[in-house]
């Protein structure tokens, strides 16, 4: 019996699985094994709605793998050891595995600046975004601070705008909304936020998180009631506490069929993996998140049958924002995600940008139940994801 252990169960560690199970429907000498610290799938590209406090719908990890013979194991992953080939789970149960899949994502940086763990609120979870939601219910009119441009912060500053156009919110970043769009795209999405209220300060580097505001680098201290911390990732140190090797960011270093360098029986998929292409190292995001899971897949039942895996190749196609329930921007992209001379804004974006979110449950289906889809989005290399 081959043991296949998928460690993380997001968008790309369901994309691996529902993949493979898929692939391997004939196959009784092959056990799929997926952990994961929730039983419920977190929809991490609509948190920002979950924050301004909408509610979404409940998808529990286990029904979704009714039928696909995956088990599904509830717990945290406490520790690896790469030798023995084995993983911790809440520190109690060890799984032993032939090939182990990483896809443990990543978190929002609240490292490098003082009082983000004690005084910001995230979106790394659900539970943190509801008590986002719980906390502006509270403050009536005050000032909310969002730190950081990204797409993350963009989103959740337009969506809470919308939904509490009592607040005052400030979106702050050292780069202006939409810096990697093109001129016309970015000139509608700061519209979009200027419609809706959104204050946008340009140019500024938060230094200090207070429990009234946040302190920038030239003294000036913004008021705040709120301070959502967008900025910046981090990835586990378990990894290379586990003596993969990794970058100086902490992620995985993969060969070009997403191995580890170090440890060619570990696939390293999503954000917890450095991942190489002719224009650079993929950052990490749904849209090549599920690409690299697809492939993994693809790999291991290659190499399952004997056979070497491909190389992985990968291109952007879009940049979907959304501006509150009513409006959106999509910029269209080359594969190196520079922006393309085609973008959709209003509401031909927002059913766009609908069916972007939703998509992965689609996409999971049809890699569980039609292996020839997934085989064509590995061939087109990510081409089909969204």
């Amino acid at each position: 019996m081959k043991n296949i252990v998928i460690l993380g169960g997001g968008y790309t560690g369901m994309a691996t699985a529902t993949a493979l199970a898929g692939r391997l429907k004939r196959r009784d000498d092959v056990h799929i094994t997926l952990v994961n610290a929730q039983t419920r799938f977190t929809e991490r590209l609509r948190l920002h709605q979950v924050a301004s406090g909408q509610e979404l719908n409940d998808l529990p990890i286990p029904d979704r793998l009714t039928g696909t013979g995956i088990e599904f194991v509830h717990g945290w992953v406490t520790g690896i050891d790469a030798e023995a080939q084995t993983v911790r789970i809440d520190d109690a149960t060890i799984l032993r595995y032939d090939t182990l899949v990483y896809a443990l994502g990543a978190v929002a940086d609240s490292n490098g600046v003082p009082g983000v763990d004690e005084f910001a609120y995230t979106l790394n979870s659900a539970q943190d975004a509801q008590l986002l939601a719980e906390h502006l219910k509270r403050i009536g009119d005050g000032p909310v601070v969002i730190a950081g441009a990204g797409l993350t912060g963009v989103e959740s500053a337009a969506e809470i705008a919308e939904q509490h156009p009592e607040l005052d919110v400030v979106l702050l970043s050292r780069q202006f909304p939409g810096a990697m769009m093109g001129e016309k795209a970015r000139a509608r999405l700061h519209a979009g936020l200027e419609r809706l209220g959104v204050r946008v300060c340009a140019g500024v580097e938060i230094v200090k998180v207070m429990a009234d505001g946040v302190a920038l680098a030239d003294g000036e201290v913004v008021p705040a009631q709120a301070v959502l911390w967008t900025t910046g990732v981090l990835v586990s140190p378990m990894a290379a506490t586990a003596g993969l090797t990794v970058d100086e960011r902490g992620r995985i270093v993969t060969d070009e069929s997403l191995r580890s360098v170090s440890h060619p029986n570990v696939y390293a998929v999503g954000d917890a993996a450095a991942v190489q292409q002719g224009y650079g190292i993929i950052h990490g995001t749904c849209q090549s998140g599920i690409p690299t899971g697809v492939h993994t897949a693809a790999s291991i039942a290659r190499e399952l049958k004997g056979k070497s895996p491909k190389r992985f190749r990968f291109g952007y196609i879009h940049q979907p924002v959304s501006l509150g329930r009513d409006d959106a921007v999509i910029q269209f992209t080359h594969a190196d995600d520079s922006p393309g001379w085609f973008y959709l804004a209003g509401r031909f974006a927002v059913a766009y940008k609908e069916a972007v979110s939703s998509s992965p449950w689609t996409t999971y289906r049809l890699l569980k139940l039609i292996p020839a889809f997934g085989a064509a989005m590995w061939r087109r290399g990510g081409r089909l994801t969204k």
